[in-house]
């Protein structure tokens, strides 16, 4: 897969298994990235969230098969080791892991909707951008 931009995106779950269930910007960034448009890095504690939240989805949409999509991400995205973090980014560290992520893979672009990321945005340099702003952005 050739990467056209060179840009590295860390995708929030919300962000990654929308796009795997539902249309709307997170279903194009998910084409983008499978199209080689963009790097998806990730890592271990993000592709256990991808999982864990897609089986619950899988449960309430069970024509939707995540299963292919996570191997494809296992075979096209790359995996870094996260970042050891000296202190806490968000007000939920649950979410720090996508930071810790962008650090360790030199990415300055976060996808995703949840505030607690949002907020924090402009860390180190990493913008976290909604959805739509990503595609308005990088993908128009």
């Amino acid at each position: 897969m050739k990467v056209v931009l060179d840009l590295k995106v860390v995708m929030d779950t919300n962000v990654f298994v929308s796009g795997v269930f539902f249309s709307g910007p997170p279903y194009q960034i998910l084409n983008a990235w499978q199209s080689g448009e963009f790097e998806l890095v990730v890592s271990q504690e993000i592709l256990g969230e991808y999982r864990r939240v897609g089986e619950i989805l899988g449960k309430e949409h069970p024509g939707v098969e995540l299963q292919p999509i996570l191997n494809f991400v296992l075979e096209h995205a790359t995996v870094y080791q996260s970042a050891v973090l000296t202190e806490p980014i968000c007000e939920d560290p649950d979410d720090d892991k996508f930071f810790a992520c962008a650090l360790a893979s030199g990415s300055k672009v976060i996808i995703s909707g949840d505030k607690h990321l949002l907020k924090v945005s402009g860390y180190q340099g990493i913008q976290v951008l909604k959805p739509r702003e990503f595609v308005d952005h990088y993908l128009a």
